[in-house]
């Protein structure tokens, strides 16, 4: 196995409430274009031998309004608390160079907008997921648990296509603020996933 990760995910965009592109890349996003932020908080992994645990990476999308379509605009933030080597080796399976889930949408990118190191505070705590990355970033989501649901289990998207895993918590912004890579949004619709789980 050259390389596995687990850990905790979120993610939040500029689409209104729920957005569709999660249910099916196929389905239009609820405003003309897609913007989102994916953050993946490794608790424990290793790429080829070393050992990443503890670091957080994040990927920040721009993509048209059906995601199919292509022409992705993409950019990386990788933890600055990662050693070189376990920032290339991190970059590596981010890119999609090592396999795995982002391999299967790195045909849909079309710019590569780079990678940058900065401080990340990743934070997850039941139902609440934050992230602060350098002055770029600072998002909140919360999974949303239904009315008159008296487990507190968060409503779920199940079945799905999805890099983080085929079942999603369903969640929404409480915060945001997203400048990063000459990406600019308001972020709305939110998911998690607090047990994502790569090999390859």
């Amino acid at each position: 196995m050259a390389w596995r990760l687990q850990g905790s995910y979120f993610e939040s965009c500029s689409c209104d409430v729920i957005c569709p592109c999660t249910a099916s890349l196929s389905f239009g996003a609820t405003r003309d274009y897609c913007r989102v932020t994916l953050v993946f908080h490794v608790n424990e992994g290793e790429v080829e031998a070393v050992d990443v645990s503890g670091l957080t990476t994040a990927v920040v999308a721009d993509t048209p309004k059906v995601m199919t379509e292509g022409n992705w605009r993409v950019g990386v933030f990788i933890d600055a608390a990662a050693s070189d080597e376990q920032a290339e080796k991190l970059g590596a399976v981010f890119s999609g160079a090592l396999g795995g889930p982002m391999a299967a949408l790195s045909p849909l990118v079309s710019e590569n907008l780079g990678v940058e190191r900065a401080p990340i505070e990743f934070r997850a705590e039941g139902v609440r997921h934050s992230v602060k990355i350098g002055d770029a970033i600072e998002l909140e989501v919360e999974d949303i648990v239904p009315f008159g649901k008296e487990d507190g289990q968060p409503a779920k998207l199940a079945g799905i296509f999805h890099p983080a895993g085929p079942e999603l918590a369903v969640a929404h912004a409480t915060s945001s603020k997203v400048d990063a890579f000459g990406i600019q949004y308001e972020a709305k619709a939110a998911f998690s996933n607090s047990h994502f789980s790569w090999a390859a």
